[in-house]
């Protein structure tokens, strides 16, 4: 780099790759894959998240991986980002959990609030409380 120019030109080359676009319908599905996520079992919710939007023929879906999201006590985590919604953060998801949220967020537009990172950091909060 000997430019702030070729700086910019460089970023505007890797943007897509970098899913900074909304793609096709604007759904993406990002699996958090770092070191915690793997061991906890990311790699079978990837590959049921990746079938099920294949599977589905909805043009537009993205499944992503991301590398840590940061909250390693809920692997494995899942985003799922929608043009002008809020993202939902989805937690301790596995393979089941991810076929079951794929039909009903993605499919039929409902959220599972009991899989998402709000209902179980309460959940925790409430059990703390009590011991």
């Amino acid at each position: 780099m000997k430019s702030l120019a070729e700086l910019n030109a460089l970023k505007d080359e890797v943007k897509d790759s970098v899913f900074l676009k909304n793609e096709g319908n604007g759904v993406r599905i990002i699996v958090g894959m770092a070191t915690c996520g793997i061991a906890a079992g990311a790699k079978p919710v990837l590959a049921a998240l990746e079938e099920a939007a294949k599977s589905s023929k909805i043009a537009g879906i993205a499944v992503k991986q991301a590398g840590c999201i940061g909250i390693c006590q809920y692997e494995p985590v899942i985003e799922i980002v929608e043009g002008g919604k809020e993202k939902v953060t989805y937690v301790k998801v596995d393979a089941l959990k991810a076929k079951e949220i794929f039909n009903s967020h993605i499919i039929n537009g409902k959220i599972i609030p009991e899989y998402t990172i709000g209902s179980v950091t309460a959940n925790n909060l409430i059990s703390e409380k009590k011991t």
